[in-house]
């Protein structure tokens, strides 16, 4: 009886310790001092900017990323390659239903589904990207050093229905075609 009183100690004591729970660590990002680039192309040029983030957060277990999600203030979309007249109709028009529908869609969001480490520092994420109330998966890279991150996405805005100047939609726009693909870029401070 007492062997078996003994076994029976032993093995609850083991499935205690091997079903410990892993805390995890959420991480809110400091959206004043994190940065958002974009950059769209076009036959003739491109066009770059920034976009604020209204808010965002990564998660970590034992040190390594396993979750994140992020908000995006649409409304703070911002052009800085032009100024003055010109620098406000390309916002408007980004704004506008031609492109991000602002008005009816004020924020666009990013939540990791899955996350691998790929190096040291570095990561492969797999995630819903929702714009325009369109949701989509999107894979990327980014890389963490210390309480600091940087990702670079390539997102195809036709997958949302933003088909102004698409050659995939409109046929003979020569030189006023857009590329249906624009870059993102996150420096990330958390």
């Amino acid at each position: 009886m007492k062997n078996l009183f003994k076994t029976a100690s032993v093995i609850v004591a083991f499935a205690a310790f091997s079903f410990t729970t892993i805390e995890k660590e959420i991480k809110e990002v400091k959206t004043e001092e994190s940065k958002v680039v974009w950059k769209g192309y076009k036959v003739t040029g491109s066009h770059e900017g920034h976009i604020g983030i209204e808010s965002g957060s990564l998660e970590f277990s034992e040190d390594k990323l396993v979750g994140g999600n992020f908000v995006i203030d649409m409304t703070s979309l911002v052009c800085t390659d032009l100024e003055g007249e010109y620098k406000g109709k390309l916002e408007g028009h980004l704004k506008s239903d031609d492109f991000f529908g602002v008005a009816t869609h004020p924020t666009a969001s990013l939540v990791f589904t899955d996350v691998k480490a790929s190096g040291k520092n570095s990561y492969d994420v797999t995630g819903d990207l929702t714009i325009k109330g369109i949701t989509n998966p999107v894979s990327f890279k980014i890389s963490i050093y210390g309480s600091k991150a940087t990702a670079s996405l390539k997102i195809d805005r036709t997958k949302y229905d933003v088909r102004y100047g698409s050659t995939s939609f409109f046929d003979n726009l020569k030189d006023k075609a857009i590329y249906d693909e624009f870059d993102l870029v996150s420096d990330l401070v958390f």
